[in-house]
């Protein structure tokens, strides 16, 4: 962990690890929007994709960052914001055409040659719902795991990898959970995963705001977090923050799509009862 005093101003983070990746990432979805909106016959929506694109910025440069390294419930804040709003903003926007057309030529042509059929049987299999509910559940506990939370506080580039694996693994999951296949169906399927995840991530959150010592060696070392909190206090507060709010929006978002599901399903019926 970078030592800070926690009378010290908070920064940005604005190391090239991140922040030319995320100008990357702008630049090739500003291309492709332009690129795109003179093509296409419907208009081509950004405002999902650059507030996503926003949020996940600033979780991970602004001065927010900093203070996740004096204390684990503003780490947690970071955590769920680019789990729960970054990357469920940017599947919601249904950007992978505007970014496809936003890459140079030669390399568009490559993806969409031989590339095409093997990457888009990956990306089938891992946005199938199940699947991605693991890989998200699998990710949000070994990340969690002591060992390696330490590595990602005592190390920029372990910091940089385990919010990269956030980020991909929740995108896997919001996009698996929003675009099902066979709606009828799907979006019942992915209900139940999203209920079942508010239980694994409330689960995880539940141990850590249970628990009477704190998991993690730096946070431990500290005799009071940057929030002004006991180290204890700090992790209870910030296990209730994925417990509570993170598994009531995960509840929230199943209703949603249960609900999608009871319409689509009604909708059906009346189609066959029709006939």
């Amino acid at each position: 962990m970078h030592q800070h005093h926690h009378g010290d101003a908070l920064g940005w983070t604005l190391d090239p690890l991140l922040t030319v990746p995320l100008a990357l990432a702008l630049l090739i979805f500003a291309v492709g929007w332009s690129r795109l909106s003179k093509r296409a016959s419907t208009p081509v929506r950004p405002t999902l994709f650059l507030c996503g694109w926003l949020v996940l910025a600033l979780s991970l440069t602004s001065p927010l960052h900093e203070a996740g390294e004096r204390s684990f419930t503003m780490h947690m804040v970071e955590h769920e914001l680019i789990m729960l709003v970054a990357t469920l903003l940017l599947a919601a926007s249904g950007a992978g055409a505007i970014l496809a057309w936003g890459l140079p030529r030669p390399l568009r042509h490559t993806l969409a040659g031989s590339w095409k059929s093997p990457l888009q049987k990956l990306w089938r299999r891992l946005t199938e719902p199940v699947t991605a509910t693991v890989i998200q559940g699998a990710v949000m506990w070994v990340w969690h795991a002591p060992p390696l939370f330490d590595r990602a506080l005592d190390s920029f580039g372990w910091h940089v990898a385990q919010h990269a694996c956030f980020f991909l693994s929740s995108l896997l999951f919001w996009w698996a959970m929003l675009h099902p296949r066979g709606r009828a169906s799907g979006y019942g399927v992915s209900a139940a995963c999203l209920f079942a995840t508010s239980l694994i991530g409330g689960a995880l959150g539940a141990l850590m705001s249970l628990s009477s010592s704190p998991w993690y060696a730096d946070y431990a070392a500290m005799g009071m977090t940057g929030i002004g909190l006991d180290p204890v206090d700090d992790q209870r507060l910030a296990g209730l923050i994925m417990w509570i709010p993170g598994g009531a929006f995960h509840g929230i978002a199943a209703m949603v799509l249960f609900y999608k599901w009871l319409r689509y399903s009604e909708g059906g019926a009346r189609a066959l009862s029709a006939n």
